[in-house]
């Protein structure tokens, strides 16, 4: 049987970033991986929709080309085209990865890893053939999948997951889209871009709804300014794919309502991939499907940690990432400093982006936090009017009390860009008056900040 320091049992960024920390410090690392190298982020997640929304910005620049002072004509979207760099990107970060296992000594292991007593991994391979690995420590990083509504299943027909959007084989007519978090939103903007009738539901009372409250108001102007139809509160009861259109009966404040579409893009959220690991042949439970761990990932089974979307944090490739190091710097001893799970940034890469950390407005008086605003527009930003890209704004929650900056929202081009610093400033205890001061080069729509950081000073206070 052969034996390793460490397997780690999935290969996306919580997987893979943990394993080339583990060979760094010297562990003999092995990763277990039934599908891709990369996980759902590399190969259906992150990076192939990132690359399916820029080639919809060059679509849309190409579009308005004359606002910048040249002309074009026939400018047409090649689906084809679009998909195949897309997933040539993918394979591109996918053979990354293999060349950063080789190059850190990392042995891959291909197949399905389930858990056996004793530190074990069963692994089963394409072919039904087993092996059994043994590991002084097993670390999981198995992810998750999209969730399925229970009277909308997914079939990848009809009703479909990101999966399936992201390899689109044609251009639908018509798209509702279930569900404006991240993911729902970035499919919504794409497909609405390649001007699909695109109809977005949501649940909760605004669109991408963990972010500030402005921030939302923000994105349903932009959505609707597209000509898409943003629905609300408003929850889908039923969805009736036997006839041409599917037929879907959304209860909304005013009635029950029919929506119909040619597809329907399932964005509920996903869920964790923990159920064919054997965790209970080691002791190891689960509280709606993910483990919990301790502050270094440790699970209830000596030995076995777990990561990413399978435990009870933030589901996002940074996070799933961050917690493989401090998982692996933590069983070399170095005793890494926890996670802060109050400051993590997300973003989410439709137009305007949008990128925030920390604390939102409704959050602050939810915790009686005496707080101040402040907000600068990219409407009057010399750089946001020179590059075309006008919509949006910077915001600033700050303490009342010490001037310490709660939180920071960024709506516009680039947002994404400009949020890890505002992460750092926030960890280091940032006041408004310091990044006030702070000189940002000019012209560039992170002087955005400043200015928001200024205008804190002219704000009334909020509790």
């Amino acid at each position: 049987m052969e034996k390793f320091d460490i397997i780690v049992i999935g290969s996306g960024p919580g997987g893979y970033v943990a394993a080339i920390r583990a060979s760094q410090l010297g562990f003999n690392t092995a990763v277990v991986e039934m599908n891709e190298l990369g996980g759902v982020c590399l190969n259906w997640g992150c990076i192939p929709t990132k690359a399916l929304l820029k080639s919809v910005q060059a679509y849309g620049y190409a579009q308005n080309c004359n606002e910048y002072g040249f002309s074009a004509s026939d400018v047409t979207a090649d689906l084809d085209a679009i998909v195949s760099r897309s997933r040539s990107i993918s394979d591109t970060m996918n053979k990354g990865i293999a060349y950063l296992f080789k190059k850190n000594k990392i042995t891959l292991i291909q197949g399905v890893g389930t858990l056996l007593p004793g530190k074990q991994v069963q692994v089963t391979a394409d072919d039904d053939s087993t092996a059994v690995y043994k590991a002084d420590h097993i670390i999981i990083a198995t992810g998750a999948r999209a969730a399925s509504l229970p009277f909308a299943p997914i079939d990848g027909n009809r009703i479909i997951s990101y999966r399936q959007a992201l390899m689109p084989y044609k251009i639908p007519k018509s798209m509702a889209i279930i569900g404006s978090g991240a993911i729902g939103s970035e499919f919504a903007f794409f497909y609405r871009a390649l001007g699909v009738e695109v109809t977005l539901i949501e649940y909760l009372d605004r669109v991408l709804p963990i972010e500030d409250d402005d921030v939302c108001a923000q994105i349903s102007r932009s959505f609707r300014k597209m000509g898409m139809k943003v629905m609300v509160s408003s929850q889908v009861k039923s969805v009736d794919t036997t006839g041409e259109l599917s037929r879907l009966t959304v209860l909304t404040k005013k009635g029950e309502e029919i929506v119909e579409a040619e597809l329907v893009l399932s964005a509920v959220g996903v869920v964790p991939n923990t159920e064919i690991l054997g965790l209970e042949s080691v002791g190891i439970e689960t509280v709606k499907g993910k483990i919990t761990v301790d502050q270094y990932y440790k699970t209830a089974a000596e030995g076995i940690y777990a990561i990413g979307d399978v435990i009870p944090t933030q589901a996002l490739a940074h996070v799933a990432s961050a917690e493989g190091i401090c998982c692996v710097e933590a069983i070399a001893g170095l005793n890494p400093q926890p996670i802060d799970y109050s400051l993590i940034p997300g973003c989410t890469y439709i137009s305007p982006e949008v990128a925030s950390v920390g604390m939102t407005e409704r959050a602050a008086k939810e915790k009686g936090i005496a707080y101040k605003v402040g907000k600068f527009p990219f409407t009057a930003s010399g750089k946001a009017t020179a590059a075309g890209e006008r919509d949006g704004f910077t915001k600033l929650v700050v303490d009342e009390t010490t001037d310490r900056v709660l939180g920071v929202h960024i709506v516009g081009a680039n947002a994404s860009e400009m949020i890890g610093g505002m992460v750092l400033a926030c960890r280091l205890g940032a006041t408004a008056s310091s990044i006030m001061k702070t000189i940002f080069p000019h012209p560039t729509m992170s002087e955005a900040i400043m200015e928001a950081a200024a205008a804190v000073h002219s704000e009334a206070v909020h509790i």
